[in-house]
């Protein structure tokens, strides 16, 4: 399945921003189950400094730097990328979770030694019994392990209420635990939070899934949103994707952005500025399906960020009100 996705992040302020530095994790990689046909990321007002690099995690990190007064800030990034269905494996067929941790936890397993640091607490997912005790609830012992956190999935989706007036970014694993409300990257840290506390490796995953509008009414442009889920390792079987917001294993319809620890790896857009004052932020996202897709041309397979090979006056995108 191929979707066109358009993401845009405004930031307007009260007073001029002489100076900015930021980073972005917008551009899809490509993956076991992904590719990505074409990206582009374009930066109004145009930035002096701008460069891509691979980040530990092997996500795709856009920096960039705008060195000019300026009273707002958009940054678009879009991109065309085609989803395969994940080819699911038994889950009563995976290894008993016990056998699992003692891998991870055994320093001479070398082909298990990357993958330690997703059983570590991470600034967003520091040890929390509670969730720890929550998860052991579906980790019956010698229970094979994706039958086992298939089942806590299932049970964070029946028990949270998904509320998005309820959390913030900032809202920590214990909060969520006890009011039992959230929105996707709660539960997601809420998963990872226990699933670490009992010795597995999880990590967190950023993204976007398909929303369809109710039958006979069109589809509102940029009422789209980020997603996020939880993968859990494996072995033998690589990372498996599972999403507790709505209880499923991410198909076609889920599109991998960036990969990490918790949140704070992954974060779309983040940086600082010099100046602003008061600001307000706008996000916009759109993930369309293409059902007729047009031949990518070599100078779309792959733009930079901004349009880096063309001159500033031709590759910037007009401002919005």
């Amino acid at each position: 399945m191929r979707f066109r996705i358009s993401h845009v992040t405004r930031y307007e302020y009260a007073e001029p921003v002489s100076l900015c530095h930021s980073i972005a994790h917008l551009k899809p990689p490509k993956t076991p189950r992904q590719d990505c046909l074409a990206t582009q990321i374009r930066v109004d007002p145009w930035p002096a400094v701008h460069r891509e690099h691979e980040d530990f995690f092997g996500n795709r990190v856009s920096y960039f730097s705008i060195q000019q007064s300026h009273d707002a800030l958009e940054v678009r990034a879009s991109s065309e990328v085609e989803v395969m269905a994940p080819t699911a494996p038994d889950p009563a067929s995976t290894p008993a979770w016990e056998r699992v941790v003692a891998r991870l936890a055994d320093r001479y397993d070398e082909p298990m030694t990357d993958l330690r640091i997703f059983t570590l607490p991470s600034p967003l997912v520091p040890p929390d019994p509670d969730a720890r005790a929550y998860a052991a609830a579906s980790f019956q012992p010698e229970r094979p392990l994706l039958e086992a956190t298939m089942d806590l999935m299932g049970r964070i989706y029946q028990d949270f209420v998904y509320d998005p007036a309820s959390t913030t970014v900032a809202t920590p694993v214990t909060e969520v635990m006890e009011q039992r409300k959230g929105v996707c990257q709660d539960f997601a840290h809420v998963a990872i939070a226990g699933l670490r506390g009992l010795g597995l490796a999880a990590r967190y995953v950023s993204g976007y899934l398909e929303t369809l509008p109710p039958p006979g009414q069109p589809k509102l442009q940029g009422a789209d949103a980020s997603h996020a889920w939880v993968s859990v390792f494996l072995p033998n079987l690589g990372w498996i994707d599972l999403d507790p917001t709505n209880n499923q294993v991410p198909g076609e319809q889920h599109i991998t952005t960036a990969v990490g620890r918790d949140f704070q790896d992954v974060t779309p857009f983040r940086g600082i500025f010099y100046g602003g004052g008061h600001h307000e932020l706008h996000v916009a996202v759109d993930v369309d399906r293409v059902t007729s897709p047009e031949p990518l041309t070599p100078d779309a397979r792959e733009m930079e960020l901004a349009g880096a090979s063309l001159p500033p006056q031709a590759a910037r995108p007009p401002s919005q009100t």
